[in-house]
């Protein structure tokens, strides 16, 4: 049954948090390197039907958002919609994050909007780690959600993952790979593309670099992505 969100304020979110929440989960998080210190230890599988029932609210959200804690945030994230997550929201959020998840998730709703790709530039060149992860897991989510992007709003993208293919960043690095393996995997006319920027990256002199190319090159030249592209 679908519960009118008025029924539910952020502080009974919360008390449903702890209920569902386990400390297995959380230590299960940690070592998927999130801060778990404000966690209740809720999976994402758990929280995706619990945002439904919840049903989109963006008022809920910002209450949510407020409280700080992890799960909290993802759920503010799922029930919000595409609409409602301006650009000045969505910076502001960033501004809070610390963990590749909820930037993730973050990122997934904002590439929905038609305007999405206005924000890239401004987030890849940051030197914050999170909010550079975000611009390059925007690139990722837009080249899967931006069904009328053209061409041209991708390739464009690869001068912004050339520079960054030498941050040897964590959760910078495998989001530049994202975001290039996601690019090649959009189309067979961007997968050609995409291919060469893989092999010229995994001829480079820089270890990360490498790595990033040599992965988009497995993955981009596997019969399985290039059957469903339709590639000979």
């Amino acid at each position: 049954m679908r519960h009118d969100p008025s029924e539910w304020t952020a502080q009974a979110v919360l008390q449903h948090l702890g209920d569902l929440g386990t400390e297995e989960n959380r230590q299960g998080m940690a070592r998927f390197g999130i801060d778990a210190s404000r966690a209740f230890g809720v999976p994402l599988s758990v929280l995706r039907p619990f945002s439904r029932k919840l049903g989109k609210s963006p008022d809920l959200a910002g209450d949510l958002w407020a409280t700080g804690f992890h799960e909290a945030r993802l759920l503010a994230i799922l029930i919000t919609p595409p609409k409602a997550m301006t650009a000045a929201l969505m910076q502001r959020w960033l501004d809070d994050i610390q963990s590749w998840d909820l930037c993730d998730q973050l990122t997934n709703v904002y590439a929905r909007r038609p305007d999405s790709g206005a924000l890239v530039a401004d987030l890849v060149a940051s030197e914050r780690e999170f909010v550079k992860r975000a611009g390059f897991a925007l690139i990722a989510w837009r080249a899967v959600h931006a069904k009328t992007a053209p061409d041209q709003a991708f390739l464009d993208c690869f001068a912004f993952i050339r520079a960054a293919s030498t941050d040897d960043r964590n959760f910078v690095w495998k989001a530049v790979h994202w975001a290039l393996r996601q690019i090649g995997k959009r189309s067979a006319s961007l997968h050609g593309p995409a291919l060469n920027l893989g092999e010229e990256l995994a001829r480079s002199d820089d270890r990360t670099a490498r790595r990033i190319g040599r992965e988009t090159v497995k993955e981009l030249s596997s019969p399985k992505v290039r059957q469903r592209l339709g590639i000979g």
